[in-house]
Parts: C-alpha cells; structure tokens; sequence
C-alpha cells in the first residue's frame, strides 16, 4: 500500500539547519498536494508548509515562512523541507502528508486533511 517515510530529523543547536525528506511508495504523488505538518510535546498538530503537484502554490505558516523552504522532486517520488535558523520553539515531531485536491490552488492550512501521513521524525533544537 502507498506511504511515506520521513527521515532527517535529529537533535541540533539554535541556528543551525536541517534537511528532511519524505519518500514516498506504493504510488505517484506528483498530483497530491503535499506538505509538512508538526506536533510539539503537549499541543495541536500544526501546519508547517505545503506545495502543488506543480509547485505553482506554495505555502508556509507565518511562524516558519522565511526560514524554511519546501520543495520536492517528482521523479524521485520525494518532498523535502529545508529548515534555516532554527529555533528552540520548532522542537516536535514533523509529519510529512499527501492530500489529493480537485483544485490545488485552495488554501492548505485551514481544511487539511492528508490521505496520507508518515510516521514523523523527531526535530530537537536545544538554545
């Protein structure tokens, strides 16, 4: 059946960077629109970034927009989410997820629901 490993995540000091990837398997997610979600310890699962099959819509909350960058590669079945000057407010375990949408220009961080979802990977930053 189709999934999506995540990998990339690990302990890092304040200020560094990150590179995580999703591979995905069992099918092509080059029409999904996929994206990053993140759940610290103890709150909501929020949205981090999301991108069309086509990379013509591209969002980011506010919270990481300017220091993180998401992109993907649709021959290599693969989202991946640069991650810049890092905080210790981004520690939690990051999602990756594929939503197939009928109009992917819509707005992602409202309605999200994810036909599919890794396992997620553990981000630290220590100040």
């Amino acid at each position: 059946q189709a999934q999506l490993v995540e990998s990339g995540g690990g302990l890092v000091q304040a200020g560094s960077s990150l590179r995580l990837s999703c591979a995905g398997s069992g099918r092509t997610f080059s029409s999904y629109v996929m994206g990053w979600f993140r759940q610290a310890a103890s709150k909501e699962r929020e949205f981090v970034a999301a991108m069309s099959g086509n990379g013509d819509n591209i969002q980011y909350a506010n919270s990481v927009k300017g220091r993180f960058t998401i992109s993907r590669d649709n021959a290599k079945n693969t989202l991946y989410l640069q991650m810049d000057s890092l905080k210790p407010e981004d520690t939690a375990v990051y999602y990756c997820t594929a939503e197939w949408r009928s109009d992917p220009g819509q707005e992602y961080e409202s309605d999200w629901l994810g036909d599919y979802w890794g396992q997620g990977t553990q981000v630290t930053v220590s100040s």
